[in-house]
């Protein structure tokens, strides 16, 4: 048996997120019925983040345990064989120590959202992007996410549904970037609470209207009060960037 650690894109339009649910489609049970064919038996795969429904990927990492005696420089083309024509691709694949685990060994994780700030209707990003109509001023973006920076109690970000311990995180990033009408707001850190990235981005975008002051930022992450948190941003602007190990 050989643990093998793949890196993953896929278009999460289709799939009600990365965690396998009975009788619908989704990321991980897609890539564990292509590797039934490669193991002969159903097989495990375990990934790095578990991206709602909707969300895309460029790095996810992910692993399973290869029980049949495959080529390493085999297994990425054997996976994609079996994965076609779902929207995901295995772009890597290499054997790993028995030890590795994609989700418990990560130290990073990089996510990025994709507003494209224009009036008109979107096309070609359909799906890919969240179109704000009304402008937007990054500037005041910026100086309202620089005040989540560090380590905080992020309840009012953090989805009611959330299962993890604690609110606490430390947000390492937000980097907000404009090129012509696309924006993109950079996020990094070691762990994400549930929906945590749009709820914050969502709040964002309220600043960057004008609806509130940057300042706003602040006393609602203060407040550590969900219902104090702005409109969530849809799920389609965000990517699973990349996956960082030690």
């Amino acid at each position: 048996m050989t643990r093998v650690r793949l890196l993953i894109e896929y278009d999460g339009s289709p799939y009600f997120g990365w965690q396998r649910q009975p009788d619908v489609p989704t990321v991980q049970g897609e890539l564990e019925a292509a590797a039934f064919h490669l193991n002969q038996e159903e097989t495990v795969i375990q990934g790095a983040g578990r991206t709602d429904a909707g969300v895309h990927a460029r790095g996810q990492v992910a692993h399973f345990d290869l029980v049949r005696d495959i080529p390493e420089h085999k297994v990425a083309d054997a996976m994609n064989a079996h994965l076609r024509p779902a929207p995901i691709a295995v772009l890597g694949a290499e054997y790993a120590s028995d030890e590795f685990h994609a989700r418990f060994h990560a130290t990073s994780r990089h996510y990025r959202y994709i507003i494209e700030n224009r009036r008109a209707d979107l096309s070609l990003d359909r799906g890919r992007a969240w179109r704000v109509g009304s402008p937007l001023d990054t500037d005041a973006m910026q100086t309202a996410a620089n005040q989540l920076i560090g380590r905080h109690d992020f309840t009012t970000f953090r989805d009611t549904l959330c299962q993890a311990d604690s609110p606490v995180r430390t947000l390492d990033r937000i980097n907000i970037k404009r090129s012509g009408t696309r924006i993109e707001v950079e996020y990094s850190a070691r762990s994400f609470l549930h929906k945590q990235v749009r709820s914050i981005t969502g709040s964002l975008v309220e600043v960057g209207r004008g609806k509130y002051p940057a300042k706003w930022i602040s006393e609602i992450l203060a407040a550590a009060d969900r219902t104090a948190c702005g409109p969530v941003a849809p799920s389609e602007g965000l990517y699973l960037e990349r996956v960082g190990y030690d």
